[in-house]
């Protein structure tokens, strides 16, 4: 596997220096260097064949350059003659570490045999005392030995084991591995498992990424949000958790149907970017990169960020391009990607991943209405591919907590009349007495009530369907509590068109109500950028958090339970480097929608004035009068 081939050079590394020689310039030594440049250099034939000569000529070292040979004879995967220069090496005459390397040559074989005990029993010894890439080799060997026999378990918790130690794609391999292994169990072990472990255990994680993967509900597992980053602690002059990200290169596509959204994410960039008094005098260089309207081209401008010598990039914005970027087979320069390229891939290790997912609001409606005591729904949401997403992240998230889904429709939005599906999910309707029998009206209310307790409704579209669709539940007596996503909101006071929506209650960006204190005011965006003032205050706000995030990249990594105050919500680090957001929560009264408690963050500084327009103008033109900082490309 690559991974064993990456380690194994390590070792060959390892051992290179490791036979007596005369001086630093004799013959033995020289052929001995030359033969570990032909390793290298990939040559691993000759390279194999010039330790062998050495061996020959040197009667004193022959174990170890016939074991420097079988070493090199494997990274080229040719065991056969690894077997038969290990059959010709007196184990008594290595060192301990060397002896082990042995044992470790040995499993392989015997993997490759099918021997799976005997590969096991090689393998099995405690790795403390040796070397860290020796340490990782034999893990990976058990973990295989364990996996071929059908030991799926341990086999995880060994590549668990060796996780922390791994980088690039070695790490995100192993982490594929895991959740594949764990996949092997079947959703009851599973499940049995993770009800017996300790709510700390690694494994619990892990379970529950296996679990997705089966497609198994799981409740939402938000990473707890506890301590706002950039307090200032007695005797520093900067907050904490800040940190310069060097020279950043922001990834947006320029033109083409997306201009108009990286136009409002650019100019909340740099908003943020020139409003971020934590990094006063140390702000890092920006250049933006066009990064076109195909993964190729987004790739052409990663890798031209990075000849440039960036530090950080920022984007690219379409799933397809962020799919394109992280997966390439070199990633040297970490990336916070703008957008999530598919929720069951597990990031490589230096990537962030940041995005408005409508699966994320889903989520956060089940847990709201759960909260509060309501365990049966009723999901009435658009055709629409939002819409969609979010009603399976509701479906999934609130019957994993328990609760029951009893109804579910879709509705095509271009329809006007949804009585006939509405009727589906609707109660029995009443007698036709109820005008004149006074019992009969009060036995049916009764009856009504009690059907209907402990229940709510779900709902996610676009604000003209919504005040189409909402008159008509009530109209067919389904009068429960309503619960949406973001989306039936158009993001301003539209008070005659909303009173339809009255006492819905909806998940949104904490900006958009300025109930994250310490963020530049809504309004006063709105009147330097018109089109803030609508829905777009959200891509402004996105790219608010985009720059604000940047600096506690490495701080949310290393420190669990911080959050980063943000517009889009509070933005805390999960264990597979995505970005989560908790959102506010606003209802619609008199329709006018507002937020139905305070601040997110009580703790942080009150509203701070934007400063000098000049972010937002910057932002919107790459040409001339453009910041230094910032260069257009």
């Amino acid at each position: 596997m690559r991974m064993i081939r990456a380690l194994g050079l390590l070792a060959l590394m390892t051992l290179a220096g490791c036979a007596t020689v005369s001086g630093p310039a004799s013959p033995q030594n020289k052929a001995s260097t030359h033969a570990a440049a032909l390793a290298q250099q990939g040559q691993f034939d000759q390279a194999a064949q010039a330790y062998m000569q050495l061996a020959a000529q040197h009667p004193q070292s022959r174990d170890y350059y016939r074991l420097r040979a079988a070493e090199t004879w494997r990274e080229e995967g040719n065991l056969n003659q690894v077997t038969q220069v290990l059959a010709q090496i007196n184990r008594s005459n290595l060192s301990p570490h060397d002896q082990h390397i042995v044992d470790l040559l040995q499993a392989q074989i015997s993997l490759n045999k099918g021997d799976y005990a005997r590969a096991l029993a090689l393998t099995s010894g405690s790795v403390d005392a040796l070397s860290p890439n020796i340490q990782q080799r034999t893990l990976e060997l058990r973990a295989q030995a364990q996996a071929a026999s059908g030991m799926y378990y341990p086999a995880a918790m060994t590549r668990q084991q060796m996780d922390d130690q791994l980088q690039g794609m070695d790490k995100a391999q192993n982490e594929r591995e895991i959740v594949q292994l764990l996949g092997q169990l079947g959703v009851n072990d599973l499940k049995q498992r993770r009800s017996t472990l300790a709510a700390d255990s690694p494994m619990q994680t892990w379970i529950q990424r296996a679990l997705g993967q089966l497609g198994v509900a799981v409740a939402l597992d938000m990473p707890p949000a506890n301590q706002p980053v950039g307090t200032l602690m007695p005797g520093q002059a900067q907050g904490q958790g800040w940190q310069n990200p060097g020279s950043v290169a922001l990834l947006l596509p320029m033109t083409g149907s997306l201009g108009n959204a990286t136009r409002l994410i650019r100019e909340g960039f740099f908003a943020s970017y020139f409003n971020d008094h934590a990094g006063e005098g140390q702000r890092p260089p920006v250049k933006v990169y066009d990064s076109g309207g195909t993964p190729q081209q987004a790739i052409a401008a990663y890798q031209q960020a990075v000849a440039a010598g960036a530090k950080l990039v920022i984007g690219p914005l379409t799933r397809e391009d962020v799919r394109a970027v992280i997966t390439q087979a070199s990633l040297p320069v970490p990336v916070l990607a703008l957008n999530h390229p598919d929720i069951n891939t597990v990031p490589p290790p230096n990537v962030n991943e940041f995005g408005l997912m409508p699966e994320t609001e889903g989520a956060e409606a089940a847990q709201r209405m759960l909260a509060q005591g309501l365990t049966r729904a009723d999901v009435v949401v658009s055709s629409e591919d939002f819409a969609q997403r979010a009603s399976q992240a509701f479906i999934r998230h609130f019957t994993a907590g328990g609760g029951q889904i009893i109804g579910n429709l879709t509705l095509d939005p271009s329809v006007i009349n949804y009585a006939a599906q509405i009727s589906t999910i609707a109660p029995a309707p009443p007698p036709k007495n109820i005008d004149t029998d006074k019992k009969a009206a009060a036995k049916y209310v009764k009856g009504l009530a009690a059907q209907q307790a402990g229940s709510g409704i779900f709902i996610s579209m676009r604000p003209p369907q919504a005040r189409m669709v909402l008159p008509q539940l009530r109209l067919a007596q389904l009068k429960q509590p309503v619960f949406a996503t973001s989306h039936v909101y158009d993001g301003y006071d539209n008070p005659d068109s909303d009173r339809d929506l009255d006492g819905v209650t909806f998940c949104d960006i904490p900006w958009l109500f300025d109930t994250q204190p310490g963020l530049p005011s809504r309004n006063a965006i709105a009147n330097l950028l018109p089109r803030t003032s609508g829905s777009g205050a959200r891509l402004f706000a996105f790219g608010m958090d985009a720059w604000t995030l940047a600096p506690y990249l490495d701080w949310l990594r290393t420190h669990p339970g911080s959050y980063v105050p943000g517009a889009t919500g509070q933005l805390v680090e999960d264990d597979f480097g995505r970005i989560q957001r908790n959102l506010t929560w606003a209802t619609f009264k008199n329709g006018l929608a507002r937020p139905v408690s305070g601040s997110l963050d009580l703790s942080a500084p009150i509203d701070q004035p934007m400063q000098p327009t000049q972010p937002a103008a910057a932002a919107s033109s790459a040409g001339a009068g453009t910041p230094a900082a910032v260069q257009g490309h």
